[in-house]
């Protein structure tokens, strides 16, 4: 398996640099192989009537983990983008921050799948799962892995 091209710092930088403002609420907390730990820091705007941190919020968390993941394993490519998210919400997540713990299963050329588990900071069982697609385009910034 293939190193990591980017770590959480550069990752971090990269996109406040590509993407001004899309880190301000984000931790990236590990950036390993195939994988990435991103935190969303609660905050009150987050939540919906009810209490409970909205789906849209955990969808973007969905969609910056595996992008995360995927920065890491390709390198500096700011025209990857999403083609599908699919997500299920399983628990209420309550006033808290949300860990995204992201598994990418492949990386090919044109497209990269992976999972990602959300959990409510404190709680065992996860609160979300998605499935995420990202388009990778073909000509790109970083050589393709080996």
């Amino acid at each position: 398996m293939a190193a990591t091209r980017l770590s959480a710092a550069e990752i971090t930088a990269f996109l406040d640099e590509v993407f001004p403002g899309s880190m301000e609420y984000f931790v990236i907390e590990d950036v390993r192989p195939m994988h990435a730990r991103v935190r969303m820091v609660f905050n009150e705007f987050r939540l919906r009537p009810g209490g409970t941190i909205s789906g849209p919020s955990l969808m973007m968390l969905a969609d910056t983990g595996l992008w995360v993941a995927l920065l890491a394993m390709i390198g500096r490519e700011p025209l990857s983008v999403t083609s599908h998210l699919d997500i299920d919400f399983l628990r209420k997540p309550g006033p808290a921050d949300v860990i995204a713990e992201t598994t990418l299963h492949k990386i090919g050329k044109r497209l990269a799948v992976g999972d990602v588990l959300m959990y409510s900071a404190g709680e065992s069982a996860p609160c979300a799962r998605a499935s995420v697609t990202y388009a990778i385009p073909s000509v790109r910034l970083d050589p393709p892995l080996e």
